[in-house]
């Protein structure tokens, strides 16, 4: 799968929470997530662009936990990428599993999101723990598909809910881990 995906930084989740209210986005979950990340033993994940984590997602009484990888992103103005994830069933053994083949745990990011839908788009506004708020648009491609055009519709949303600056292609973990230097 490719994720095509484009984040920015807002000023206000009430003031987007109305806008999307009015293009008729649709919420459809709030949960919190925690990611851990690692990195390999043999190549640095922040060099090559990769990342390996384990999250965790609570809504209400239920918990997943999840492996992701992504691969490096494929382009200069957003962070599609290639991932793949799959489901598990303990984290702390993942993580054990991990570190005992010489993963290095990197840092956690915990959040909070509230997911909106909106055609074929997830929308994802953000509470990270340390940083501004931020709100993420993606959609998910086949491997192999042409994602300029999914790009430019995810710009196109951006700019129709009155985003047109402040975009990030760094993640949450590099952001936490440049303010912690």
């Amino acid at each position: 799968m490719i994720e095509v995906e484009v984040k920015a930084k807002i000023d206000s989740f009430e003031e987007i929470e109305e806008r999307l209210a009015e293009i008729g986005a649709e919420k459809t979950k709030k949960e919190f997530q925690e990611d851990i990340y690692f990195n390999s033993p043999v190549v640095d994940f922040a060099q090559t662009d990769e990342a390996l984590r384990i999250r965790t997602t609570k809504e209400d009484d239920k918990t997943n936990i999840f492996i992701t990888y992504k691969g490096p992103k494929i382009d200069s103005k957003s962070k599609t990428r290639k991932e793949i994830e799959m489901g598990i069933e303990d984290a702390e053994k993942c993580a054990d599993i991990f570190e005992e083949i010489g993963f290095k745990q990197v840092r956690a990011v915990r959040k909070n999101r509230q997911y909106y839908k909106y055609e074929n788009f997830e929308i994802s506004l953000d509470d990270i723990e340390g940083l501004d708020p931020y709100m993420e648009i993606e959609i998910a491609l086949d491997d192999g598909a042409d994602y300029s055009e999914a790009q430019d519709r995810i710009f196109a949303l951006f700019e129709k809910l009155g985003i047109t600056d402040g975009f990030e292609r760094t993640s949450y973990l590099e952001l936490l881990e440049n303010l912690y230097k």
